[in-house]
């Protein structure tokens, strides 16, 4: 019986089989329960059978959740199943990190897809909205631009997304700032949008409601973590924002962080962590708005400083209460640890920093803030107990910054001086009578009775040397500064160039400062002090002494500084690459700029350097440091204590600046052994050339011996003028004596002549009379002839034209005769002329009349035959002769017309002949009518 009904049992299912079954019911369904009881059943398998469901259903699930969205249940249910595909389980068989990539394009390559679950939104059900934007989240995070751009063209999909950030459930809205987030990490055109929709508003809606950033959590993180990706390099963002009068906001949440820290009992010790971590995220958006180089940067430090965001930045950074280091953990890999470790403090003075760069006007203002002393006094104590509370100390800002920078502290806090040497270094950049007036207070300062802490030239020329082992930065900040001072600033390095030790009138030896700079490096490198504090008297040294022949000069000056520097050289092989290769750089420079009148001639240092050093070493020292990873990678590593190596001094050595230097000028500094010693190099300072140009020496020296030697020879030559001149002179008396007797004896001479020529020409007056007269005699016997001549030929001409008148008007007469007989003889050839061609014309109409007659029976005739012949077939013979009959009738047509045609011709040559003119228009016309043409053949 058992074995009948287990025959007659249904086949088993595996799940492969039912997911297909679910899928084609739910496809063909028309009921909306059965949709739903489908999806339910997908729904169980879509955890462990991702693949299978996803192939199989998914358009359909799609398909169900724009056709039943009205049914609250289903909805839920459907995108229920559609985030179990998104999220399988690890232990699935079909788990595949392409499943999510697949499922991604499926809903991206069609936009009504996206639309669908961004409509979900509008619906006030919380599993709707919730689970809609985990979907659109699960989708970005698996294809986020193509995600960003379906969200960006929706309609209305912005505006529905940024509306969840004032929803009042904390899971919807928590869900929608992060999907915003996520959305608006690299796409500008989707960050606008998302900000022109009220979105800081509703952002700081948000930081408010959750308690600020003293007591806000992880929800005022995330804001935060939006907000900069909204502001970051978009400027457009940052300008409405400034423009909507937000950085105010900014500035009041700082002020209520302060303000809570200085209550009597201060902020909790358990709330500080996610407090500091929320003071970090609003810094790190300060800083967004202060990019280096941006279009806005100025305007937003102007608003920033107007709004009091300066005063509030400085009050954290000068609050010890503050300064709690921020860990962020690792995700977890084989054992949890650290990644990466901030201060407070740090990041408040770098977004200080920041705020006043390369802004005159607010670097003067920054300079008139008052801050907490760093180093507070100690409370005293009477019997155990203290006395009342009084106010901290306040100091000027730029002593707490040096104070900060300076002053010897633990590890711990490293940052801390870098971020407080790094606002000084804002504080300088670009304004060259901050700079100046800042190294002014310094030198009064280094020679004055009261002796400084913090005052860099006394650290770098009067330090003992004890002091360098226990804190090298002390050193090295002072070298970054000081070298910031005279970055690209002349007038800094003449007045640095002033600082010296010594009295000369008291028989003292003066030492300058570039002197005490130069020995200080040699002797802590021969008693193998921290190579950090000679890396930083070196670049202020390569800096000094760069484009400078006077600096140069100076360091010359100490003989033996170059041969001490060619040792440390050779000392410093391998163990202090970064040393030997800054000095052997430092060498390059030192040649360079120097010249043949500096304490050590050009060339004898050319040869100290080729020899005492050696090209090859001199160039492979230089490549070295370039090739080293703290110089090849300094743009990438981190520039900061090592929380990875607690204990260790930090691997900080350069400043970006003098780096950006040192990589400028590589290959200028490691060609410069092959310039020859005679080639110098002139320098240009604010666009004039600095010291005397040694070209231009040699060359007036040149003009001078050139000069010297023409005026010796003009003064020989004036010499032999003077001996040529008084010859000359005594020629010339020579001369004018005998010409004086000379020109008497011309004028006797001249004087006989004349009485010669009087006579002569009274002579010849009268032989001119004489000859006039006579001649004017014959002109006028010849004129008489002349006019009897001409009378007589003009008879002779009178008589002759008579006559040629007179048989010309015979001539005339007799033309006028034959005129008139061929007029009247011509008139009448006309008119017989005319009378014949009527004649032709009419006789030449009646043959073509009959012509015509006989054509048209002709013609008659051919039809009967034609007719004939269609009638009898049969009658070959009779047919054939009918058409001889016309054939011969059409011949004879033929010849007619032809003769006619020929008599026509005749014709016209005959009115041609006789004058007549027959135009080419009745040859055409009567072409055309054959019965003319006859009519002409009949006249002739």
């Amino acid at each position: 019986m058992f074995r009948i009904l287990e025959s007659q049992a249904p086949a088993k299912q595996n799940a492969t089989t039912t997911i297909s079954t679910l899928s084609g019911r739910l496809q063909s369904a028309t009921l909306l329960e059965d949709r739903r009881a489908a999806i339910l059943g997908l729904r169980s398998f879509a955890k462990v059978y991702p693949a299978s469901v996803a192939s199989g259903a998914l358009r359909s699930l799609i398909s169900c959740l724009n056709k039943d969205v009205e049914d609250v249940d289903t909805t839920k249910v459907i995108l229920e199943t559609l985030l179990m595909l998104f999220n399988p389980d690890e232990t699935s068989p079909e788990a595949s990190d392409d499943i999510a990539l697949w499922l991604a394009d499926e809903f991206t390559q069609r936009q009504e897809n996206i639309t669908a679950l961004l409509d979900l939104l509008d619906t006030y059900d919380f599993f709707s909205r919730l689970y809609s934007l985990q979907l659109i989240s699960a989708i970005s995070s698996a294809r986020p631009e193509r995600t960003q751009e379906c969200v960006y063209t929706a309609p209305l999909g912005v505006s529905r997304l940024v509306a969840v950030l004032e929803d009042k459930r904390e899971a919807v809205r928590s869900e929608g700032l992060l999907l915003l987030t996520a959305l608006t990490t690299s796409s500008p055109d989707l960050q606008k949008l998302v900000a022109f929709e009220n979105a800081f508003d509703r952002t700081f809606g948000i930081i408010d409601s959750e308690g600020a950033l003293t007591h806000g959590g992880i929800i005022v993180q995330d804001c935060l973590s939006l907000l900069a990706n909204l502001l970051r390099l978009n400027v457009s963002n940052q300008s409405y924002f400034r423009e909507t009068g937000w950085v105010k906001k900014l500035a009041n949440l700082l002020n209520e962080a302060v303000r809570e820290q200085d209550v009597v009992d201060g902020v909790a010790e358990w709330v500080r962590p996610q407090r500091d971590k929320n003071v970090w995220g609003l810094l790190a958006v300060l800083r967004l708005f202060l990019v280096k180089g941006s279009v806005g940067t100025q305007a937003n430090q102007n608003s920033f400083w107007q709004s009091g965001v300066l005063t509030q930045v400085l009050n954290i950074a000068f609050r010890e209460s503050f300064d709690v280091t921020i860990r962020a953990e690792a995700s977890q890999t084989s054992s949890a640890g650290l990644v990466r470790a901030d201060h407070i403090l740090p990041k408040a003075l770098v977004t200080a920093a920041d705020l006043i760069r390369s802004n005159s006007a607010l670097q003067e203002g920054f300079a008139q803030h008052d801050v907490l002393s760093p180093r507070p006094e100690e409370m005293p104590q009477a019997n155990g107990h203290s006395h009342e509370k009084r106010p901290p100390p306040t100091v000027n800002v730029i002593s707490g910054l040096l104070e900060l920078a300076l002053a010897p502290s633990s590890l711990q806090a490293f940052d801390v001086r870098l971020s407080a040497c790094e606002c000084l270094k804002a504080y300088l950049c670009g304004h060259a009578a901050i700079r100046l007036h800042f190294l002014r207070r310094a030198i009064d300062g280094h020679f004055s009775d009261q002796q400084e802490a913090d005052n860099i030239i006394t650290i770098l020329i009067e330090d003992p040397e004890s002091a360098r082992g226990l804190d090298p930065y002390r050193h090295w900040i002072a070298s970054v500064l000081l070298f910031h001072l005279l970055y690209e600033d002349f007038d800094a390095k003449n007045l640095a160039m002033g600082i010296a030790e010594g009295d000369a009138e008291k028989g003292e030896e003066v030492i300058t400062c570039i002197q005490a700079l130069s020995a200080n490096l040699v002797s802590g490198e021969q008693k193998d002090e921290d190579q950090r504090v000679s890396i930083g008297y070196l670049m202020v040294l390569c800096w000094w002494l760069y484009e400078d022949h006077e600096a140069v000069n100076d360091f010359l000056g100490e003989g033996s500084n170059v041969q001490s520097i060619v040792q440390l050289i050779h000392q410093n092989n391998q163990s202090r690459i970064l040393v030997s290769g800054l000095c052997a750089f430092l060498l390059g420079i030192v040649y360079e700029f120097s010249t043949k009148d500096s304490p050590i001639p050009r060339a004898t240092l050319h040869q100290i350097l080729t020899t005492g050093l050696g090209r090859e070493q001199y160039v492979d020292r230089i490549t070295k440091l370039r090739e080293h990873s703290m110089v090849r990678d300094f743009e990438v590593l981190h520039q900061g204590l090592d929380a990875g190596q607690p204990g260790q001094l930090p691997e900080v050595y350069f400043d970006k600046t003098f780096m950006d230097f040192l990589k400028d000028n590589f290959s200028r500094v490691i060609r410069a052994i092959d310039r020859a010693p005679g080639i110098e190099v002139p320098v240009v300072a604010n666009g004039i050339q600095k010291g005397i140009s040694r070209e231009l020496v040699d060359s007036l020296k040149s003009q001078v011996d050139a000069g010297t030697q023409t005026i010796q020879k003009l003064e020989s030559d004036i010499l032999t003028l003077e001996r040529k001149l008084s010859q000359e002179q005594a020629d010339h008396r020579k001369a004018r004596e005998s010409s004086t007797v000379e020109l008497n004896r011309i004028k006797n001479i001249n004087e006989a002549l004349q009485r010669n020529h009087e006579d002569d020409s009274q002579r010849s007056t009268r032989e001119h009379r004489r000859a006039q007269a006579e001649s004017q005699k014959t002109h006028e016997a010849a004129i008489l002839s002349l006019r009897m001549e001409m009378q007589k030929a003009q008879e002779e001409a009178d008589v002759a034209a008579t006559r040629v008148r007179t048989r010309n008007e015979a001539e005339v007469d007799d033309l006028k005769t034959t005129v008139a007989r061929l007029r009247s003889e011509l008139e009448k050839a006309s008119k017989e002329h005319v009378q014949d061609l009527q004649t032709a014309h009419e006789d030449y109409s009646t043959k073509s009349s009959a012509l015509e007659a006989r054509v048209q029976r002709a013609e008659d005739k051919a039809n009967d035959a034609e007719a004939r012949a269609n009638r009898l077939q049969g009658d070959v013979e009779a047919k054939e002769e009918a058409r001889k009959t016309a054939q011969t009738e059409l011949d004879d047509l033929l010849m007619v017309l032809g003769d006619l045609e020929e008599k026509r011709a005749k014709d016209k040559k005959r009115l041609r002949s006789l004058g007549e003119q027959v135009s080419d228009g009745e040859e055409e016309g009567e072409d055309a009518e054959g019965d003319d043409a006859e009519g002409e053949g009949n006249v002739d």
